[in-house]
């Protein structure tokens, strides 16, 4: 779940306005605009939204590192606190030392939302004649650090520890970034780097005592963030009962969001990135093929009722942020109940195969798959992306 920070009321407000004065324009600020072209910013914009993608796709498995290391929220925290990030910008001593700041700041404020809320206005690139010196430093900052952040999940679910540079990246951040707490702020220390990878595939050793149970898992993650798209990204807004709980407003980026957070569900259970039919080291195709009739009708169900909750997110009245009361929305939060409902009775039956050791060798090559194929896999690109985003918003500065 988000951080859900006490001045989101003032970030809403500053989204609708009509005018999207710069964070900077106070009278005590540098507001020098940058020397840059609207190309070079609008690439970053276009950046923007491919490693936007790229972390929707991982949202169902946000256990693990995303979560034990607080780079969930640390990146992805939203609404914007729109008051504490202009608060920021006037702070000479933050502004200073910008890149040990942001390691303990609130979330409020950074991540992918804090880079969208400088880089867009309804769902447009900013015109380069308003962003400042200030503006630009920040996000910078706040860039390299999701960079950061990325490249930790990445060596942190790498079995093999494969890519030194990132590694190295990871045992940094997680020495000098604090664990965050439900108001956004930094609470203690992250401990010791762990490689959940190794872990998921080596019952026993971790967080998951059998293979089975780090199978169950796979469908836990899918569940969270189904729950969380229909209960809360569209359902809060949608029933009136918290019309401020807006994803990436600012870009116009909510039903791409809901779409891709839905994909890597089914990345997840059809066992690959971008995979149409699930492949042979998959938990679907497992359930499909085990010889238990009542295991494959409900892993049929959960590919249909999948299927169902994408068509419907994507028939959503867009934007969304302009019409989250539409009733289209009503059918995607539906869908994905359905959807929740069909996983939760495939976990149960699952779940009754405790102990089987036939079961828990086929768990085996699920878990190893999905670690390597799609979590590993899932998170490399991510770390790319981001670090593609980092060097265009670097470049926007001339």
């Amino acid at each position: 779940m988000k951080t859900k920070n006490l001045l989101k009321m003032a970030a809403l407000a500053a989204f609708f306005s009509t005018s999207f004065a710069s964070c900077s324009n106070e009278d005590d600020n540098d507001t020098t605009i940058i020397t840059g072209t609207q190309a070079a910013l609008d690439k970053a914009c276009k950046d923007w939204k491919t490693a936007r993608a790229s972390w929707e796709n991982s949202e169902a498995f946000l256990f693990g590192a995303a979560d034990v290391y607080s780079i969930d929220p640390h990146t992805d925290t939203w609404p914007v606190a729109a008051n504490d990030l202009a608060d920021v910008l006037r702070d000479a001593t933050a502004m200073a030392n910008l890149d040990d700041f942001i390691k303990t700041a609130n979330s409020g404020i950074l991540g992918y939302h804090g880079l969208e809320y400088v880089l867009f206005r309804q769902g447009q690139p900013r015109q380069i004649s308003q962003i400042t010196n200030l503006e630009y430093s920040y996000i910078c900052a706040v860039a390299k650090d999701l960079y950061n952040a990325t490249a930790t999940l990445e060596a942190a679910w790498d079995a093999k520890e494969s890519n030194a540079e990132r590694h190295q990246i990871a045992l940094t951040y997680v020495a000098t970034h604090n664990a965050i707490n439900d108001d956004g702020y930094g609470e203690g220390s992250l401990g010791s780097f762990r490689n959940f990878g190794k872990a998921f595939k080596t019952p026993g050793t971790g967080d998951w005592a059998t293979s089975l149970d780090a199978t169950l898992e796979i469908i836990s993650g899918c569940q969270d963030i189904i729950g969380e798209v229909g209960d809360s990204k569209i359902g809060l807004p949608y029933t009136g009962e918290d019309a401020t709980y807006i994803e990436s407003p600012y870009a116009y980026n909510s039903i791409t969001d809901f779409y891709d957070n839905i994909v890597s569900c089914k990345n997840a259970l059809f066992g690959g990135m971008g995979a149409s039919v699930p492949n042979e080291k998959s938990l679907i195709y497992f359930c499909r093929n085990a010889g238990n009739a009542t295991l494959a009708g409900q892993a049929n169900s959960v590919v249909t009722k999948l299927e169902a909750a994408l068509m419907a997110i994507k028939a959503m009245k867009a934007p969304f942020a302009l019409y989250f009361s539409d009733s289209s929305c009503k059918v995607a939060i539906d869908a994905l109940g359905e959807l929740d409902d069909a996983l939760g009775a495939l976990s149960e039956t699952l779940g009754g195969y405790s102990g089987n050791t036939i079961v828990e060798a086929q768990c085996q090559v699920i878990n190893e798959n999905y670690a390597d194929n799609v979590v590993l896999a899932t998170y490399r690109m991510l770390a790319d992306n981001a670090e593609n985003l980092y060097k265009s918003i670097v470049n926007i500065k001339n």
